[in-house]
C-alpha cells in the first residue's frame, strides 16, 4: 500500500481529514494528494521522526492510523487488463484508482464531452456505446446516481448528435469545465465498478493487441502488457521501420538469457525506439512516461509513479490464458 503525490480517492480524503484533525493541513477535502497534501504530510513525517518522504507507507500508516492495518491495494486484485487501463488512465488523466476512471473533460477538443479512463467522447460517437450499455446493463444503478436528471441523461443520450453536442456544451462553462450537478454525477458514474468493468471491456481490444505485440518482441511479464497497452493508446502501433530498429538493438543483448534484467533491457529498447519515433516536441515527454513502465517506477507530469505498489503490475509472467 502506497499513497503519494498523484493518488486520489477515498484513501486520500481520509487521510486529508486526518492531517487536518492534526492539525497539519488546511486545504479542500477533495481526494487529490497534491502539493498541499504533501507538505501536510511531511510535516507530520518530521514530527514522528519519520523520513520526510511524503509517501504513506505502512509506518506512516501506523503513525495516523495507529489501531487499524495498512488497506490493500485494491487494485492488485483485479485482472491484469483492468490494471493496465488504470495505469495508462492515469497517465491520460493525471487521476490515480479509482478517479482515472472517472476522467472528465469538456469541449477543448470540439467533442463536446469526453469521459472516462480513455476519455471516450460524444463528437467521435465512442462514448455513447459505454453509455448505452451502462443504462442497459444498470438501469436501477443509474436512476439512483442521476435521481431526478435522469429522464434529462436519457434524453440527451438518445437525441440525435447535434443535439446530443448541444447539451454537453450547455452544462460546461467557457474554460470546458463541466457544471455541476453533471460533473458530480458523472464522476460518482466513473467511479462505479459497474462502469469501470465496461471501461475495461471496451479497452479489451487494445488489451488484447498489446498481448500479441508481447509475444512478437518476445516480452511475458505484466509490466510488457502494460507498456505494449499504452504505446497501443497513445502511440497508435508501431511501425515497421521501428520494429527493425528495436530488432536490431535487440539482437546485440545476449541471447537465451530469461531473467528480469533481460526483460527490463528489451522493454527498455521498446520504449526508447517508439519514443524516438514521435514528433520531435514530444520525443521526450513520451519517453519519460514510457521509460517509467520499463522501469516500474518514474515521474510524469510531475506525478510519481511506482507500478507494483500503485497498480499492482510487476515483473511476473502473465497468467496463462
Amino acid at each position: 500500500m502506497i499513497i503519494r503525490r498523484g493518488s486520489t480517492g477515498d484513501l486520500v480524503r481520509r487521510l486529508q481529514h486526518r492531517l487536518a484533525e492534526l492539525k497539519y493541513y488546511l486545504g479542500p477535502l477533495d481526494g487529490f494528494f497534491g502539493g498541499g497534501t504533501e507538505s501536510a504530510l511531511k510535516s507530520f513525517q518530521k514530527a514522528q521522526e519519520l523520513a520526510p518522504d511524503g509517501i504513506v507507507g505502512p509506518l506512516t500508516w501506523a503513525k495516523l492510523f495507529p489501531s487499524e492495518p495498512p488497506p490493500v491495494l485494491e487494485l492488485a486484485s483485479k485482472p491484469v487488463a483492468h490494471r493496465c487501463l488504470a495505469l495508462t488512465a492515469a497517465f491520460e488523466t493525471g487521476a490515480g484508482f479509482p478517479d482515472c476512471f472517472a476522467g472528465l473533460s469538456g469541449d477543448f477538443d470540439g467533442q463536446g464531452l469526453s469521459f472516462g479512463a480513455l476519455q471516450w467522447n460524444l463528437g467521435q460517437g465512442s462514448l455513447q456505446p459505454l453509455l448505452h450499455e451502462i443504462v442497459d446493463r444498470h438501469h436501477s444503478l443509474c436512476r439512483e446516481i442521476f435521481h431526478d436528471q435522469f429522464p434529462v441523461f436519457l434524453a440527451a443520450l438518445t437525441s440525435p448528435a447535434a443535439e446530443q453536442l448541444a447539451w454537453a456544451r450547455s452544462i460546461q462553462d467557457r474554460q470546458f469545465r463541466i457544471l455541476e450537478p453533471w460533473r458530480g454525477l458523472l464522476k460518482t458514474l466513473g467511479r462505479t465498478p459497474e462502469f469501470q468493468a465496461i471501461q475495461v471491456r471496451q479497452a479489451g481490444y487494445f488489451y488484447g493487441r498489446a498481448l500479441e505485440l508481447c509475444s512478437t518482441y518476445g516480452l511475458r511479464t505484466e509490466r510488457a502488457a502494460a507498456l505494449m497497452f499504452d504505446i497501443l493508446v497513445q502511440n497508435g502501433s508501431i511501425s515497421p521501420l521501428v520494429k527493425a530498429q528495436i530488432d536490431k538493438d535487440c539482437s546485440a543483448l545476449p541471447g537465451g538469457d530469461d531473467s528480469p534484467q533481460a526483460e527490463v533491457a528489451r522493454l527498455r529498447i521498446v520504449a526508447t525506439r517508439r519514443a524516438a519515433a514521435c514528433r520531435s516536441e514530444y520525443i521526450e515527454d513520451v519517453r519519460r512516461r514510457k521509460l517509467t513502465i520499463a522501469e516500474g517506477k518514474g515521474v510524469v507530469h510531475g506525478i510519481p509513479y511506482d507500478l507494483e505498489q500503485q497498480f499492482g503490475l510487476r515483473l511476473v509472467p502473465l497468467p496463462q490464458a
